[in-house]
């Protein structure tokens, strides 16, 4: 139970919103008659509101030191948003219901690592949950598009509440369990790493470094499409093909970090995940056939692995408040996609068009390399001052 709690908990918050996010433009335009531009005003809403609660309520959360009884209330909203939206076919109220509803309910998986780290999990442990939840997600929207296409797409809300009331059951359950510990360990559990890193300088700089990062997966992953039709002679199949293989490649990644991070040093896998970024990138600048775009995810796979495993674990020992820490990490990731725009629109118009995406994605990751490095030197010594106060005001 001890081991197979958590792993269901990941896998069913990962398959909440893995159902969920592939499945919601598809809903807005069947079941509530949205316009393409309604569509884009509603998701741009409906992250913002996502934006704003995952840096509210795990914060919240940080002050109690208790992260099960948000969590409940989390998968409370999960089962209601669908069945708002079901009775429903007025936009405007789908959108209040995304907003009040969707928004605080996709919390529960910062919170869910909050509890981790809080409960003693090792950064072995942490990643090992961080590829579950990417095994949802893999598995989730092609489930998601099965349903829709087998029964319409009011049979998703159904599974989205089936999961819901599922999470509540497993969230439930390891309330109960918390509950009846004489003690339940804050501080986080031993492991091989490179100590505390919790000065003002490590957090900025790592969450900067970390949100160039994911704007550079965000944006070799939106224009995947849009180069293999400019180098592939249109052949688009293979730009499907190249994602799922670097989303299949990416758990059995995740799993081989988690032991690794048992004997190697944090800052050494996150150099090694840069580096891979950065050959990646640069191979795809050059890469003009199905082989070499196939071969490249493996590294894109390591790199990826390394961004959403280690960069959690890291995040959580730089802010000593578990809930803001995966808040702000799961927050690295919005901002990314929005500034992979700029990133995308001045690449495309070099002369190596999409190419050049990618030769600046490399540039920019390792220049995120440089500042993760730069800010951990000697903020090791002034972090361990300033982490005693900051736990106390938890």
């Amino acid at each position: 139970m001890r081991q197979l709690l958590p792993s269901s908990m990941a896998l069913l918050w990962g398959l909440q919103f893995a159902f969920l996010t592939p499945a919601l433009a598809l809903m807005l335009v069947d079941l509530f008659g949205a316009t393409p531009t309604d569509v884009g005003w509603v998701l741009a809403l409906y992250n913002g509101g996502g934006f704003l609660a995952s840096l509210i309520i795990p914060a919240l959360a940080d002050r109690k030191r208790d992260y099960l009884r948000p969590m409940l209330l989390c998968g409370l909203l999960a089962l209601a948003l669908p069945g708002v939206l079901a009775l429903t076919s007025s936009l405007p109220l789908a959108v209040v219901a995304l907003l009040v509803l969707g928004g605080p309910a996709g919390v529960g998986m910062s919170l869910f690592f909050a509890h981790l780290k809080q409960s003693g999990a090792g950064p072995q442990e942490v990643v090992t949950m961080r590829a579950v939840v990417s095994f949802a997600w893999v598995a989730g929207p092609p489930l998601a598009t099965v349903i829709i296409g087998s029964f319409g797409s009011q049979s998703i809300l159904l599974a989205l509440a089936a999961v819901a009331l599922l999470n509540l059951v497993t969230t439930g359950i390891a309330f109960r369990r918390n509950r009846t510990l004489p003690g339940s360990s804050a501080g986080p559990s031993g492991g091989a790493d490179d100590g505390p890193l919790a000065s003002r300088l490590a957090v900025i700089g790592v969450v900067i470094a970390f949100t160039i990062l994911q704007a550079t997966d965000s944006s070799a992953v939106t224009i995947m499409a849009l180069f293999v039709d400019q180098k592939m002679d249109g052949q688009l199949i293979w730009a499907g093909i190249a994602l799922g293989v670097a989303a299949a490649l990416e758990i059995p990644a995740l799993l081989a970090i988690g032991r690794l991070s048992r004997s190697i040093p944090e800052k050494r896998l996150i150099a090694s995940g840069c580096i891979a970024g950065v050959l990646y990138y640069t191979g795809m600048t050059f890469a003009v056939d199905p082989i070499a775009l196939l071969s490249l995810q493996i590294l894109h796979a390591w790199f990826f692995g390394v961004i959403a495993g280690v960069g959690l674990t890291l995040f959580q020992k730089v802010i000593p408040r578990p809930g803001l820490a995966a808040g702000l990490f799961t927050n690295t990731r919005r901002i990314g996609a929005i500034a992979s725009g700029p990133i995308i629109a001045f690449g495309s118009m070099t002369a190596l068009g999409y190419q050049g995406v990618f030769g600046i994605c490399a540039v920019l990751t390792l220049a995120a390399m440089v500042v993760i490095e730069l800010t951990s030197r000697g903020s090791k010594a002034p972090a361990a001052k300033e982490q005693i106060p900051a736990a106390s005001q938890s």
